[in-house]
């Protein structure tokens, strides 16, 4: 182990293969124009990687960039306030209905609720263990087979059509005060649209 660090060879002289590589470069700049640390240019402040620097002209075949003229398409105004209120990933806030396809305006909007929920009603499985108990010690433990428990499952799918756009989303329920709730929720949003 006689040289553990990279360096240059005492009977070498500087600037042949073997040189240290991290003696600073003759001149101060750069030690290689296309290496690690200086993208593309190579030089600071030649343009690298990234955005296009300002000035910089569009690759051929593709038009320069423009705005959008004034008006075009639904702008969302200034918000006012906080959210009004949230029903799965559809938000309104202020005029605008905030959703994964963009925001729509909140003037004129369609709002759809569909129910696709079940309740079922069922006996529950302690009800028919007491009756079984109860049933040995007399024959009023036949009662606790009247007991029954209702188990809603499902979804509320609303739908929102504004400014020429739609998005759909499922809401999922548990009790049929859940799906009420979401109903009344979508009724206070089509008050807000009118």
């Amino acid at each position: 182990m006689a040289n553990q660090y990279p360096g240059p060879p005492p009977e070498q002289p500087p600037g042949q293969p073997g040189q240290n590589p991290y003696a600073t470069p003759p001149a101060g700049g750069p030690a290689d124009a296309g290496g690690y640390g200086y993208p593309q240019g190579g030089r600071p402040g030649d343009p690298g990687y990234g955005y296009p620097q300002a000035g910089s002209q569009p690759p051929p075949g593709f038009p320069p960039p423009t705005a959008p003229p004034p008006g075009a398409g639904f702008q969302a105004g200034p918000q006012t306030g906080g959210m009004a209120l949230s029903l799965g990933d559809i938000a309104v806030s202020g005029d605008t209905i905030m959703t994964p396809a963009g925001p729509m305006p909140l003037k004129g909007a369609i709002w759809t609720a569909t129910d696709m929920s079940r309740t079922e009603e069922k006996i529950p499985t302690h009800a028919v263990v007491l009756a079984i108990v109860f049933f040995l010690f007399c024959l009023l433990g036949l009662l606790f087979l009247l007991m029954k428990e209702r188990v809603t499952t499902g979804f509320v799918q609303i739908t929102v059509n504004s400014g020429g756009r739609h998005h759909s989303t499922m809401v999922p329920v548990q009790s049929r005060e859940q799906v009420m709730y979401v109903l009344n929720q979508v009724n206070y949003a089509r008050s807000l649209s009118v």
